[in-house]
């Protein structure tokens, strides 16, 4: 008889196998439910942050232009896109000085996200932000931890591609010297901007040319 009490106690498969599926349900609406709730916040730190790095990289800017890619040239985003953009940077007086080019790739442990500053008339590298990164605490963080590291983007000259080179060894005004202990992570930066570069520069010679066009054909 005990046996038999204690066999009914005994919950049911079908039993647990609910109770299993209504509490992974549960949290998953909860989890959802979080989601939703700090996206917005989410989305508004990312573009914060992504503002201030504009004017970190282009000193001197005090507002920008949001581009978009409009065949071999550029063209001004209007309302939301899903196209790859770029950001042209003006002074005070509306005068443009340089554009803050997005890349990313892969570096040591994950995806280094970056953003540079570019002068289209000097051809150089101005500044470089890291937007994200989850390189090795301690060696690969040193990509935007060292101050001397990221303050040769700050004037780089770029007319001849950039070059990734060990310390000791730099003799060129277009040369970057790595990091001793994050020498991948700290290569993959220079290759972000070489492939940025690659992706955008004739676009934007372009766009400058058009718009020196436009500019001259409204002269009186």
């Amino acid at each position: 008889m005990d046996a038999q009490q204690h066999t009914e106690r005994e919950p049911s498969a079908f039993r647990m196998i609910a109770t299993l599926g209504v509490a992974g349900f549960l949290a998953g609406v909860i989890l959802v439910s979080i989601f939703q709730w700090t996206k917005p916040m989410i989305d508004q730190h990312r573009a914060d942050a992504l503002e201030a790095a504009i004017f970190e990289v282009l000193e001197g800017a005090h507002t920008y232009t949001t581009l978009r890619v409009e065949g071999e040239s550029l063209a001004i985003v209007e309302g939301e896109t899903d196209q790859p953009t770029i950001y042209a940077g003006k002074d005070s007086t509306g005068t443009l000085i340089g554009f803050a080019i997005p890349n990313e790739a892969t570096g040591y442990q994950d995806i280094i996200s970056v953003l540079f500053g570019y002068d289209p008339v000097a051809k150089k590298v101005v500044g470089m932000e890291v937007l994200e990164s989850k390189e090795t605490p301690g060696l690969g963080d040193k990509i935007y931890k060292d101050d001397d590291f990221v303050a040769q983007f700050a004037d780089l000259a770029v007319a001849q591609g950039i070059q990734a080179v060990k310390p000791g060894e730099k003799t060129a005004e277009n040369q970057v010297i790595t990091i001793t202990g994050a020498t991948i992570s700290s290569a993959t930066v220079v290759d972000i901007i070489n492939n940025g570069l690659a992706e955008w520069q004739s676009r934007i010679d372009n766009y400058l040319a058009e718009s020196e066009t436009m500019a001259q054909n409204d002269t009186p």
